[in-house]
């Protein structure tokens, strides 16, 4: 079946008599896009959201079938995605999960065409890079929701006949009726609403004269035939009096093609790129630890037992006196940080270069949305403590995101609203001043310079209420189970001091102490209560001991 039944939920009433909405039940109120919603387009991009985000497309958007679509004079990143298109048919507000899908009415193909040289300037809303005329084309012919299962649908999009993009609902990281659910929490999903469901991997750019065709169906079942859209050049300029103009970077080259290679950039981190900016735009793109190893849970939870003090000084041990990020003090003092590292330099405010990289969609608000599960953002200010280097909103998304923590050797802005969301960070102190008082937003994923040591991408970042340490990757393990053990000996000596013994020759121990703790460590041997595993756990009237036994 093609098309809605007379039986099918109402969308609303009257045919529409504007060509453009010739497959859809009216010109719908609302049209509502998903950002990320597919397994293969979050892999793509190097990360997964953990929950949909949406935008709204303007109804004029709409086009038909075989209608064209203009390129814009002076851009050339004009994107498409093929995506699944739901027809609502009964309002919804508050709808349950399992009862969301039987409000809608119909599915069927979509193109959420994008202009990404506009992308930046919009700063996520997408007003202007996703709502030009005919950036939305539908059709062209609606599937009955009450025919298929949400989860067997397919998309398929074609380039000039190639086929470019093939996947199905079942790998959608959010459901599709997990959507209309969502949706229906905060506003009335009315009639002929639409809801664009998010696009797969293989998304890229079409150029003038390409056609792209989009087709929703149920592999052996119903269809919503093809989709044609031709792209045409467009002759018009924008005009730079009225608003911002398009500019294209290698970021947005990188997500409109759908990879450097696609784009015909050099690979990351190639002296070929030369522009930093590019550089840096491009790298926030990617996970920073790329290529370096992931902290497993069993790794993760031996550095959230141990002091940093005790991870300071076998880093000693090993030659290693610069890894503090010294000046910085944590907003919430109990809480352990421990992260991998996403590093974001910022440089002194210069007027002319915070107009070319500090507004739109800078460094800064790449590195928060790239940061990735279990990493920790890491800011060079400087050490300029004279302005806020993030906010609440910045802290949200980062925790969001899952990262580990945040931590900058410059001000934190809203420092009670960022507390508040819980996410551990680490700054110089509070400053009412936004970052452009005293910072330009540069590069990311570099080797930087905070709070007096050096940080580069992937080390890790432990924290907790002394402060922060960074441990080259390499001797991680060694340096968290060497940790581990001095902790135990210490927990030892703590109990016998606890008990009235002396220091002397306890702390450090000779080799009588030595001996006597050896033992104590035998399978079998007698341990009275339970044996303190960390300085937390010390007999409480029991000052931990001074920096007297060595590596303390």
């Amino acid at each position: 079946m093609d098309e809605i039944t007379d039986a099918a939920p109402s969308a609303t009433a009257g045919p529409p008599t504007d060509p453009r909405f010739a497959a859809l039940p009216a010109r719908p109120g609302k049209i509502v896009a998903v950002h990320l919603s597919y397994a293969s387009r979050a892999d793509q991009r190097g990360r997964r959201p953990q929950h949909p985000s949406y935008f709204f497309k303007p109804s004029s958007s709409v086009a038909a079938s075989g209608d064209t679509i203009e390129r814009p004079a002076g851009t050339e990143l004009l994107a498409f995605e093929g995506e699944i298109a739901l027809v609502i048919g009964a309002a919804a507000r508050r709808v349950t999960l399992a009862d969301a899908w039987s409000h809608v009415a119909a599915v069927t193909a979509a193109d959420d065409f994008g202009l990404y040289d506009l992308r930046a300037n919009d700063k996520g809303s997408n007003v202007r890079s996703k709502g030009g005329d005919g950036y939305t084309p539908i059709g062209p012919a609606l599937i009955d929701a009450r025919l298929v299962h949400p989860d067997a649908l397919r998309v398929r999009t074609w380039l000039n006949g190639d086929l470019v993009q093939d996947d199905t609902s079942a790998g959608m990281i959010f459901p599709l009726a997990q959507l209309v659910a969502d949706l229906s929490q905060h506003f009335t999903l009315e009639p002929g609403d639409v809801i664009l469901t998010g696009t797969p991997a293989g998304s890229s750019v079409a150029q003038p004269g390409d056609v792209v065709e989009v087709e929703v169906d149920v592999p052996g079942g119903p269809s919503s035939g093809r989709l044609v859209t031709t792209v045409v050049q467009g002759a018009a300029d924008f005009d730079g009096d009225l608003g911002s103009l398009p500019q294209a970077d290698d970021l947005q080259r990188t997500d409109a093609w759908g990879s450097r290679e696609a784009a015909g950039l050099p690979a990351e981190g190639s002296p070929a790129t030369g522009d930093p900016a590019s550089a840096a735009a491009s790298a926030a793109e990617s996970p920073a630890s790329a290529g370096a190893p992931l902290l497993s849970d069993e790794l993760r939870a031996k550095l959230a037992a141990v002091p940093v003090a005790g991870l300071s000084a076998q880093l000693r041990k090993r030659g290693l006196d610069n890894v503090h990020i010294d000046g910085v003090r944590p907003l919430h003092p109990e809480s352990k940080l421990v992260g991998t590292a996403r590093t974001l330099r910022f440089v002194p405010n210069r007027e002319d270069l915070f107009v070319s990289h500090g507004a739109g969609y800078n460094a800064q608000k790449r590195v928060f949305d790239a940061v990735g599960d279990g990493e920790v953002v890491v800011i060079e200010a400087r050490g300029e403590a004279g302005s806020g280097t993030l906010g609440d909103i910045l802290a949200i998304r980062a925790h969001a995101q899952g990262a580990a923590g945040i931590v900058t050797d410059g001000g934190v802005r809203d420092a009670a609203a960022v507390a508040a969301v819980g996410i551990p960070v680490y700054s110089s102190g509070a400053h009412p001043a936004v970052l452009g008082r005293k910072h330009v937003p540069w590069d990311a994923d570099l080797t930087i310079a905070c709070g007096g040591t050096t940080v580069q991408p992937g080390d890790v970042i432990v924290g907790d209420a002394d402060g922060v340490v960074v441990i080259p990757p390499a001797l991680v393990e060694e340096v968290v189970d060497a940790a581990l053990a001095q902790e135990d000996e210490d927990a030892w000596i703590a109990e016998r001091v606890a008990e009235g013994h002396p220091v002397d020759g306890l702390f450090p121990m000779n080799a009588a102490w030595r001996a006597q703790f050896e033992a104590s460590r035998e399978p079998g041997a007698a341990v009275d209560g339970e044996r303190p595993a960390t300085r937390a756990q010390w007999p409480q009237h029991t000052a931990a001991p001074e920096d007297g036994q060595a590596g303390r």
